[in-house]
């Protein structure tokens, strides 16, 4: 797959992003590469966290957390509702990882530089694991704000009400605005209120596990973009602009 892969032309691309002054990005597997084992160590975390809560193993466990994970866009928010766990211990806890896996991303850094107008995260995680992680891949001083899950009020992404906070609180206008995620669930309300949406595959050759509802079609009307390279991406469209 090239750099930016298009439904149509590179005139398309121009089309698209010569109006965009918000850059939205999402932040896990999608900022850092999705072989990276930082989501496997939160996902192992809020397994514990559920085999303490519950006193029960983990095989009995898994499938639970990946239903809060489907139907709430975040298991905390499944457990928030059905069992009135504190927030902010869960955070604390699941996000209490190593990331020294992580190296400075200069090529990113450079990319994301190179973009005109503000950038943003927009994360279901913490405001705290979003800048610890950005920080360990020299990015974080690129970016204006970060808009957690403790900014949304506890409601997650795919939730339209999620991006209609992020888009009230931080004076977003989504005409105006691209957004960057690796889930395509993600990018179909932000496509429905005029976003430009990119969706950040792995790379060429790696082998990421996946649930079969995370799996794009390739076909999705509410993806504009598809990309497995987001530097190289972000570079073409610094270029174009």
């Amino acid at each position: 797959m090239t750099a930016i892969q298009m439904l149509n032309t590179p005139e398309r691309a121009n089309e698209r992003f010569s109006h965009i002054d918000t850059w939205v990005f999402d932040l896990d597997n999608t900022l850092y590469p999705q072989t990276a084992d930082l989501w496997p160590k939160i996902d192992a975390r809020i397994t514990l966290f559920m085999m303490r809560l519950f006193g029960l193993d983990a095989i009995s466990l898994r499938a639970l957390q990946k239903h809060y994970y489907m139907r709430y866009g975040t298991t905390l928010r499944g457990l928030m509702v059905e069992h009135q766990v504190d927030a902010g211990h869960y955070l604390e806890y699941v996000h209490d990882i190593d990331r020294s896996c992580l190296e400075h991303n200069h090529s990113l850094a450079e990319a994301i530089a190179a973009l005109p107008g503000r950038k943003l995260i927009l994360t279901n995680g913490s405001r705290h694991h979003a800048i610890a992680t950005a920080k360990q891949l020299g990015v974080d001083h690129l970016f204006e704000d970060i808009f957690d899950i403790i900014a949304a009020d506890f409601i997650a992404k795919p939730e339209a009400a999620a991006y209609e906070r992020f888009f009230d609180k931080l004076k977003v206008d989504p005409r105006r605005a691209a957004l960057f995620e690796d889930l395509p669930r993600n990018l179909a309300v932000p496509h429905a209120r005029g976003m430009t949406t990119v969706l950040v595959l792995p790379g060429a050759g790696e082998n990421v596990e996946r649930e079969a509802w995370e799996i794009a079609s390739g076909d999705e009307p509410h993806i504009d973009f598809v990309t497995d390279d987001l530097v190289g991406f972000l570079e073409e469209i610094a270029a174009r602009a």
